[in-house]
């Protein structure tokens, strides 16, 4: 498989139900299908020529890896994608609950692999940033910040202001925090958090009812609410981060952003 685990010696981007489920894949894991392998390569090929026509170094991936309808989501994980070099291909860095457990790790892999996934729908969103949020981006992917803004401890739902636990997704918002903020202001997952609050940044509000909390508590390793607020919990407002919510700080901070559809 073409995937590289990113431990905590080295990180280069270019590495050289009723339960809510923001990592963007299910943990039961099952063979896909040949018609379910070609429609996800297809894809895979079809968002690296739309990357390739955008001009695009650095950019942020989305999938829909499963059904978040009901939550108003579309996409359920995001990766950070790089070209190794001017003409080479492109790789995608993201952080994966490992299955069963409440613990992520970070990935390096070919647009094939992430793609390669029991997808609810063949369909991507890419967020091609500005130049010069792509300049930036691509420092802070080429330093170790985004090991240090790694966090072990899993949560699918998260709180966007606790650094007791990390989803995937906020992985990314993080990392692109210390993008966007002033050189040098942000390298931990604290100095990250209080740069968001400083801009005002609040993400898209999750309403997830008191059956559906108690039972993913109950049966599931990789989610807890002990991080978030006692009143916004017991009122089912979940402030996790989705992807939608790291689109919400790209638009904040990026007046030149672009938004891509790939179906």
């Amino acid at each position: 498989m073409d995937r590289c685990f990113l431990g905590a010696a080295a990180l280069a981007l270019a590495c050289a139900g009723s339960t809510p489920a923001m990592a963007g894949r299910p943990c039961e894991e099952r063979p896909l299908a040949p018609h379910e392998v070609v429609l996800s390569m297809d894809l895979a090929q079809r968002t690296v020529q739309a990357l390739d026509a955008s001009g695009a170094q650095v950019a942020l991936l989305s999938r829909a890896g499963q059904d978040l309808s009901r939550y108003r989501l579309r996409y359920s994980h995001m990766g950070i994608v790089v070209r190794d070099h001017p003409k080479g291909r492109w790789t995608v860095v993201h952080a994966l609950n490992d299955c069963g457990t409440a613990v992520s790790n970070l990935y390096d892999e070919g647009m094939g692999n992430f793609f390669l996934t029991d997808l609810y729908r063949h369909e991507a969103q890419l967020v091609i940033p500005g130049s010069e949020l792509q300049a930036r981006l691509a420092r802070v992917a080429s330093s170790r910040t985004p090991i240090r803004l790694h966090e072990p401890n899993y949560s699918m739902l998260s709180y966007v202001y606790s650094t007791r636990y990390q989803n995937s997704n906020q992985w990314v918002l993080e990392t692109l925090a210390a993008a966007a903020a002033p050189a040098g202001q942000v390298e931990t997952r604290q100095e990250a958090q209080k740069w968001l609050r400083s801009i005002g940044f609040q993400p898209p509000t999750v309403e997830v009812p008191a059956a559906v909390r108690l039972g993913a508590r109950m049966f599931r390793a990789n989610v807890a609410f002990d991080d978030h607020p006692f009143d916004r919990r017991m009122a089912g407002q979940i402030d996790t981060v989705s992807t939608d919510a790291v689109l919400r700080l790209v638009r904040m901070v990026d007046p030149q952003a672009r938004t891509l559809t790939v179906d």
